[in-house]
């Protein structure tokens, strides 16, 4: 995914963009705001990343002339200004989501999930996630393996909703713990490793070649090779 970085801080700018290419995205970074603007309009970016504060046009003034110029990017706006009426002002003048400075990387890749999540779904067609021979029907939230019928509860529905948005890709319990269930990193809960082993049981039926994969120190994975 192409992602633009809008962020005077060095140090913020920086972090964002290792943590991002590491997570396989191709990304700018860029630290004035009218630099900015133009640099958005001629690379068409799938995702904006905007500081709110930023010298020649403040992250508010780019996010609304983004939308009048009818650019199909998604923003993601970061501020340290965290006043609910800061909030509302930001999402009022286009921005998709809002996020309060000092955050966790894995806080602003969840939240870059949900909002690119948005575009996925094609009105009129099948609106199926699947991965080898494991399907999910996202509008009954039915999921079969190999054409027979599995039953989950809600919660591991959305954590296998995930693993099939994210094939091949190694998630973090922190990663899971806070898109399912909304909370930052807890390194005294288990939750995340007890559901896990509920879906792998599951899924991983005797008969069937294992889909659920740990990565000891890293976290999970949806992939068909043991490797």
């Amino acid at each position: 995914m192409k992602i633009i970085i809008v962020e005077d801080d060095p140090r913020v700018g920086d972090f964002l963009r290792r943590g991002l290419d590491a997570e396989g995205h191709s990304t700018e970074l860029v630290a004035d705001g009218r630099e900015a603007l133009a640099f958005i309009r001629q690379a068409q970016p799938d995702l904006v990343i905007l500081d709110r504060m930023l010298p020649g046009i403040d992250g508010i003034q780019i996010c609304t002339e983004i939308r009048s110029l009818g650019l199909p990017c998604r923003i993601l706006m970061l501020s340290a200004l965290t006043e609910v009426e800061d909030r509302v002002k930001g999402l009022r003048s286009g921005a998709d989501d809002y996020l309060s400075k000092p955050f966790h990387l894995e806080e602003l890749l969840a939240r870059i999930d949900a909002v690119m999540q948005r575009d996925r779904q094609h009105p009129g067609q099948p609106n199926n996630l699947s991965y080898a021979d494991l399907d999910m029907d996202m509008d009954r939230y039915t999921v079969s393996r190999a054409g027979q019928p599995l039953r989950f509860t809600a919660k591991e529905l959305k954590i296998l909703e995930l693993l099939l948005r994210n094939p091949e890709r190694v998630l973090s319990r922190e990663r899971i713990l806070n898109q399912v269930w909304g909370l930052n990193e807890d390194p005294l809960t288990n939750v995340v490793d007890v559901y896990m082993a509920r879906l792998r049981k599951k899924i991983d039926s005797p008969g069937c070649a294992r889909l659920i994969h740990t990565r000891r120190g890293l976290g999970y994975v949806l992939s068909a090779s043991d490797g």
